[in-house]
């Protein structure tokens, strides 16, 4: 897969997606809703509500969600306040600030990189078509040890003691 690289305000590089990016939400946008994107998203505004993007979402260095995310691959190098699913892979950039849950089956976490919230690294659906405004998955039960019945306790032939 090809990389797109573009350089932010202060000149540094970012690795964003495919060459296939279909859209891209400006510096100075604010979009609020439901977002369905067939392809790659790049964030450089604000967008909040819930995001499901087949490929990839880039967040940029000024870019914002307040979002659940549902994607195949994230690229993070803002901000993001909401969980993200991602089938294949999370990268967390140097810039990155995110408060919310990943559950990913491969996570990137450079140094600098800010991270509030749990991380779950389990195979998630390729598709992007869960609802992700549902509550999370519930926990697996804890595990139990059976308890073994309690043996009696042998007597000894003194009984003088």
């Amino acid at each position: 897969m090809a990389m797109f690289k573009s350089k932010d305000e202060d000149g540094e590089v970012f690795d964003g997606g495919s060459d296939k990016m279909n859209t891209i939400i400006g510096k100075d946008t604010v979009i609020s809703g439901t977002m369905e994107v067939s392809g790659t998203l790049r964030v450089d505004g604000v967008v909040k509500g819930d995001v499901l993007v087949s490929d990839t979402i880039a967040v940029g260095p000024t870019g914002s969600v307040e979002a659940n995310v549902q994607t195949k691959n994230a690229v993070i190098s803002g901000g993001v306040k909401g969980n993200i699913h991602a089938s294949e892979r999370v990268e967390l950039q140097a810039k990155a600030n995110i408060t919310g849950d990943l559950v990913t089956k491969s996570l990137v976490i450079e140094q600098g990189a800010v991270f509030h919230g749990n991380c779950n690294m389990k195979q998630v659906p390729a598709t992007p078509n869960v609802n992700i405004g549902a509550s999370a998955p519930p926990k697996p039960e804890a595990m139990r040890m059976p308890i073994p019945p309690a043996r009696a306790i042998p007597e000894t032939a003194d009984k003088t003691r």
